[in-house]
């Protein structure tokens, strides 16, 4: 449809360019002959006033000619101006709701049409926006409420002693829950406006992805979890910072979802030109209608499941930015109860 809509404008700007071609040549020819006719009765002036009488009577007319193609209804150009101008009132001042109509704006219809794409564009950032400022809220509403209502407790002075411990526990996971909601808040805001120059260099991504693996061993470990790694000898030009955050909240996530005894699965070959990375889990899985969805910012497949666990929404969503600022790919593949895939695809690459 947008191509058949390039098409169009395309043949209207010819057409109307040799419109406005013939309209000159028109206006020229009738002015001559007007004047030409008035000589008759008048009497030639001077050559110099011919031309000028001439010039002005074909000014005149293209006038005339004009006013014919741009109003050929009849529009009122005060009236259409003040349409175009109402309507751009109402956008600035955050009314996004209010539609022109392009049939009734005469010759500035694609001017119409444009203002109406920007209204509905600003009414989608306007809706995300707000959305994204109610996820923020809520997310931090909730460890704030727990924060301050253990905070409170804390100052009984009969509290026994586990119970104080159990309390200040409490409160210091939520405050590194906070933490690390505002830092993936700043990192992806960061990607977003481009602040965070990609810094690539030539690196082993297999030993990435050990060391990554090794790390997060104290938690698969107390889970009784078995990872696996089959990792090919690759080396890649990328950042290097930002892949090992995008590794590690893929992990981090396979080993939080996944049930007491399961296994995980790290594979990394290559496909042509790509580099496969392929994060295996056992366990619960994703529904379908859950699978298109689980990138979007703030998204939660288990919202209950996912607060105890101390997720905030944010992982996937940074990890899809970083993969996509390398020119990669992420998708997903799962079935409830069988577990979890996630493959990425990173363009280029070499062995050893």
């Amino acid at each position: 449809m947008n191509r058949n809509h390039k098409e169009h404008r395309k043949h209207g700007r010819v057409f109307g360019f040799f419109a406005l071609l013939a309209a000159y040549c028109i206006a020229f020819l009738t002015g001559y002959g007007v004047t030409a006719l008035i000589y008759r009765f008048t009497g030639k002036p001077p050559d110099i006033f011919q031309h000028l009488f001439s010039g002005l009577s074909a000014v005149i007319i293209i006038i005339m000619i004009w006013r014919l193609i741009l109003y050929p209804h009849g529009e009122d150009f005060m009236g259409i101006h003040n349409q175009l101008t109402g309507t751009l009132a109402q956008i600035a001042k955050g009314n996004f709701d209010i539609l022109l109509d392009p049939e009734n704006i005469g010759f500035y219809n694609e001017l119409a049409e444009s203002i109406n794409e920007m209204a509905r564009n600003l009414g989608t950032l306007e809706t995300m926006r707000q959305d994204f400022i109610s996820n923020v809220s809520h997310e931090i509403q909730s460890p704030l409420t727990s924060i301050g209502g253990f905070a409170a407790l804390l100052k009984k002075d009969d509290l026994p002693d586990e119970q104080r411990q159990k309390y200040a526990q409490i409160i210091e996971a939520e405050s590194k829950r906070l933490s690390s909601l505002s830092d993936n808040l700043l990192k992806l805001s960061s990607l977003d406006n481009d602040k965070i120059p990609l810094g690539k260099q030539e690196f082993r991504l297999d030993k990435q992805l050990e060391h990554i693996a090794l790390t997060l061993e104290p938690q698969w470990s107390a889970k009784n979890l078995t990872l696996e790694a089959d990792l090919q000898k690759l080396t890649v030009c990328g950042d290097e910072d930002l892949l090992s955050q995008a590794w590690m909240n893929l992990l981090h996530n396979a080993v939080k979802f996944t049930s007491e005894g399961g296994r995980i699965d790290i594979a990394l070959s290559t496909d042509g030109d790509s580099v496969v990375v392929k994060i295996t889990d056992t366990g619960a899985g994703i529904a379908p209608e859950d699978q298109v969805h689980i990138f979007e910012r703030f998204y939660k497949v288990d919202k209950a499941r996912d607060r105890s666990l101390g997720g905030n929404g944010l992982g996937l969503s940074l990890v899809k930015k970083i993969v996509e600022l390398h020119d990669g790919n992420i998708t997903v593949e799962s079935e409830i109860g069988k577990g979890t895939v996630f493959q990425i695809c990173l363009k280029g690459g070499s062995q050893g």
